[in-house]
Parts: structure tokens; C-alpha cells; sequence
């Protein structure tokens, strides 16, 4: 990603931005813990999505020296199978969300990633400028 950034959708401030890394759209489900907030963060810390000089996905976001920009994004929890307004019940409350996604960026910055972030609970307009495209979902409940 060569950069993004997401903005106040109400006062057109940015609330977080960054050039190069990883675009990351967090969102919790009800049962999802500290457990998993690490492990998604080790994750995200380690892949090797960025090509190396042979143009081969093999570096990760902290051999290129990038960064992340997280964003809370409950609606990708929408359960949209039943009429045309999709739900969100599948999403956690948001005391939860918002603390697990607090925790998952804390992890990140463990890993010695740098992170900007939006603004929890507030509209967003969200921008980004992707050099992949490369999308990757991420789920703790999957099976092997």
C-alpha cells in the first residue's frame, strides 16, 4: 500500500495516516480475547507480504520499514443473508470491540510496529492507494 488515511467524516480532520505498510480493518466478535489480539498481531508483525528483490512476496511490514493503519470496522461482522438490511449482532458489544481493538493496536506496537489509527465509535471516511492489490481476511475461529 503506497498510502491511506482515514478522517473525521463529520470535521474533515485526520484522525490517522501513514505512507507504506498495511491498511489493517479490525473487527471483534463476541468471543474473541487477548489470546487472539496477540496472535493477530504477531501476525500481521511477521507475513511476508512485500516483494523483495526478486519480486517475490518475502519481506514483511517491519523488513520494509512500514506501518499500519487500523481501523475499527464492526460492519464486517454483517450478517447479510436474511432481507436487505444487514445486521450486526455478530459483532461484540461495543465495550469490547473497542477494548480488543485497543489491545490488538498495543500488540502491534509490541512487534515494533509503528500505528495509526482512526477513531473508535466515530464516522470515518477512509483513503487509500493500494500497490497490490493484496487482501488477506484474518479469522481466529477458522478451522485448520
Amino acid at each position: 500500500m503506497t498510502r491511506a488515511s482515514v478522517v473525521n467524516a463529520d470535521t474533515g480532520d485526520v484522525l490517522g495516516a501513514i505512507n507504506g505498510g498495511l491498511v489493517v480493518l479490525v473487527c471483534a466478535d463476541p468471543d474473541d480475547t487477548a489470546d487472539d489480539c496477540a496472535f493477530f498481531a504477531r501476525k500481521i508483525a511477521a507475513m511476508r507480504l512485500f516483494e523483495d528483490d526478486a519480486g517475490k512476496m518475502n519481506r514483511s511490514v517491519l523488513d520494509v520499514g512500514g506501518k499500519v493503519l487500523a481501523v475499527s470496522q464492526f460492519t464486517l461482522a454483517a450478517d447479510w443473508r436474511r432481507g436487505n438490511r444487514p445486521g450486526f449482532s455478530r459483532a461484540a458489544d461495543p465495550e469490547t470491540a473497542e477494548r480488543l481493538y485497543r489491545l490488538f493496536c498495543d500488540n502491534l506496537r509490541d512487534q515494533g510496529v509503528e500505528v495509526a489509527t482512526g477513531r473508535f465509535r466515530t464516522a470515518m471516511q477512509a483513503e487509500l492507494v493500494n500497490d497490490g492489490p493484496v487482501t488477506i481476511w484474518m479469522d481466529s475461529k477458522k478451522p485448520d
